[in-house]
């Protein structure tokens, strides 16, 4: 098994945390994703084929707002967050930071992306997420809707990639209300709206989104 290495202590290292701004501790996973976003297809590394040493826990939280903190503190660069994700893979046992030699384990509080917009494109729907993906709502990339059990209210979702989710944002999921129309379910009729030839229920018939 390929040992962990131990993080900010190169020159290397340091040399990345000067020229980003980046959070001490995180150079090797920035030079590793820096490396891969470079060589891979559309930016995003194969971290699905990655096997690399576990490395334990990174004090990451993506909050359920979609910010991404460090050591309590918010990484403040968009360009940074946004590489950060290219890397990011979700496990049996969590959510991870991986580069080919070493994986971290970081705390997700609901979904790791947020959806901040739609658009229809013919028959289909493209989300965009806060951190730059552009995703086909269909039967590869669901919509679901839960309903919070305390507050009633729904909370949707559409799926990004390799099992990471986006938090339909508020006002996009309006959108998708107003874009909705009622179809016959097995408990009766629904409302929901379709892409990719698929449909996906938004909540009841005649019911008012608040």
């Amino acid at each position: 098994m390929v040992a962990c290495r131990a993080l900010n202590t190169s020159t290397e290292g340091s040399y990345i945390r000067t020229m980003t701004g980046s959070p001490p501790g995180l150079e090797g996973v920035i030079a590793a994703a820096q490396s891969s976003a470079g060589k891979a297809a559309k930016g995003l590394p194969p971290v699905h084929l990655w096997n690399p040493a576990h490395c334990g826990e990174i004090d990451i939280v993506i909050r359920k707002d979609g910010l991404w903190f460090h050591e309590g503190s918010p990484i403040g660069r968009e360009a940074l967050v946004r590489l950060f994700s290219t890397v990011l893979r979700k496990d049996p046992d969590g959510f991870h930071l991986v580069t080919p030699v070493e994986k971290m384990r970081i705390t997700v509080e609901d979904a790791p992306f947020i959806a901040v917009r739609v658009d229809r494109e013919g028959g289909d729907l493209k989300f965009l997420t806060n951190v730059g993906d552009e995703v086909i709502a269909g039967p590869d990339n669901a919509i679901r809707v839960e309903v919070d059990s305390d507050t009633g209210e729904p909370r949707p979702y559409v799926h990004v990639r390799r099992g990471l989710e986006a938090r339909i944002a508020r006002p996009v999921f309006y959108e998708l209300v107003e874009m909705a129309a009622e179809q016959e379910g097995p408990d009766g009729p629904v409302l929901g709206v379709t892409s990719g030839g698929a449909f996906f229920p938004v909540g009841p018939a005649g019911a008012h989104i608040t």
